[in-house]
């Protein structure tokens, strides 16, 4: 039933609790979380690369010059959708992103005033 993630040697998809995707580079990084078994202290993961596909593009039509362009490798599109059917991802509700921005703004704060902290420190040092 779901030949793809079979194809990558996890014979046991059930098993899977949620997965996360990022880019490095020119690669795609796929981290497959597996459920945590009884006895273990953290749970089994396993982590995929896959290269990006590079296009050309044309920029426009008159001045024939064509740009590469990266997108999303098929096989990982298939496995992508293999396991939303197995882990069904959440949607955050605005509420949810609502508050999520505004505990960056609170953590960007922080940032900015330690740092304009540290730069007046410095320039009392030159004084």
């Amino acid at each position: 039933m779901y030949q793809h993630l079979t194809g990558l040697g996890i014979n046991e998809p059930t098993q899977i609790e949620r997965y996360s995707l990022r880019q490095e580079a020119q690669k795609d990084v796929l981290k497959i979380y597996f459920k945590k078994q009884k006895g273990e202290l953290f749970a089994k993961s396993v982590k995929f690369k896959y290269p990006r596909q590079v296009k050309s593009v044309l920029l426009d039509d008159g001045s024939g010059q064509y740009r590469n362009k990266t997108e999303v490798n098929r096989n990982l599109t298939l496995l992508i959708d293999e396991l939303n059917t197995l882990t069904k991802p959440i949607k955050p509700s605005e509420l949810d992103t609502k508050q999520k921005i505004l505990s960056d703004l609170r953590h960007l704060e922080k940032v900015v005033s330690s740092k304009i902290a540290e730069i007046e420190a410095d320039i009392e040092k030159l004084q």
